[in-house]
């Protein structure tokens, strides 16, 4: 700002005094004064003008109009989401195999429709929209979720996450059963507790009675919960988010359109139906 009233000073003055620092006969000037005056007057007007506009168009498009400025955002918006969609679109048609392998399906595993979601079980928005997922999985059966479980939350998801990635190993109909027992029911303890290893041994005792009530071998899910299976597809969760630049939970892709946030039911359809 304080640059552009120097210009704009400095133009007005090149404007009315340019011609002073040319000296010479002022009845018979020469040519090369002449053109030189006018050559100063023509930039001194495009200073003048130039600063005017740098001054009114912020002026204009914050106070006297600024409805352009949220079309302008808006219109970036989109096109980001077009090319974001794209390159989505062109990663989910050549590894949906890579991306469906290990993480637990919700619904009917054939269903030519995909919805995935990056989901944390510490997340309340996350099952918010686990609850709208489940309203379209219970209207119609052509629809499957794929839950890549995000461990974002220190002990608070990473439980969690490793739990329902490896109930897969004992079968997806009860890894199922488990992903909804976790997602709505309280897995975290009542008391308060500082020590981050004393909460992560809370929270499995309680997974674990989940995964008891889902039919899985407790055992077994423990011993899973820290293979190479599991790790595989937490490090796939975690660099598809860093692929599809998502920055918190929950995101999902519907018919390979990306979907930040919790969505409603409504909603889901809606994309499931484009």
């Amino acid at each position: 700002m304080t640059w552009t009233i120097l210009v704009l000073v400095l133009g007005i003055a090149l404007y009315m005094f340019g011609g002073m620092l040319f000296k010479g006969d002022s009845k018979k000037p020469t040519a090369g004064n002449i053109y030189a005056k006018k050559a100063i007057k023509i930039g001194a007007i495009i200073l003048v003008a130039g600063s005017v506009c740098r001054l009114f168009v912020p002026y204009y498009l914050t106070s006297v109009n600024p409805s352009i400025v949220q079309e302008m955002v808006e219109g970036m918006q989109a096109q980001q989401n077009a090319e974001k969609n794209k390159a989505i679109r062109k990663y989910v048609r050549e590894s949906a195999f890579e991306m469906t392998e290990n993480a637990p399906i919700l619904g009917n595993p054939e269903a030519k429709k995909t919805v995935y979601v990056w989901t944390a079980a510490s997340c309340g928005y996350c099952r918010r929209v686990h609850g709208e997922l489940d309203r379209v999985l219970k209207s119609r059966d052509d629809v499957k979720v794929v839950m890549k479980n995000f461990s974002i939350h220190g002990v608070m998801s990473d439980g969690p996450a490793r739990a329902m990635i490896a109930a897969k190993m004992q079968g997806n109909d009860k890894a199922a059963k488990f992903a909804d027992l976790v997602m709505t029911r309280e897995y975290r303890p009542s008391n308060d507790i500082k020590d981050q290893d004393k909460l992560a041994e809370a929270i499995e005792k309680n997974l674990m009675k989940f995964a008891e009530e889902a039919g899985l071998d407790t055992a077994q899910l423990k011993k899973d919960m820290t293979s190479d299976v599991v790790a595989r597809e937490l490090l796939n969760v975690s660099e598809l988010a860093q692929r599809f630049e998502i920055t918190g939970t929950p995101f999902l892709i519907i018919n390979e359109e990306a979907f930040p946030g919790a969505i409603p039911a409504a909603k889901i359809i809606e994309a499931l139906d484009k």
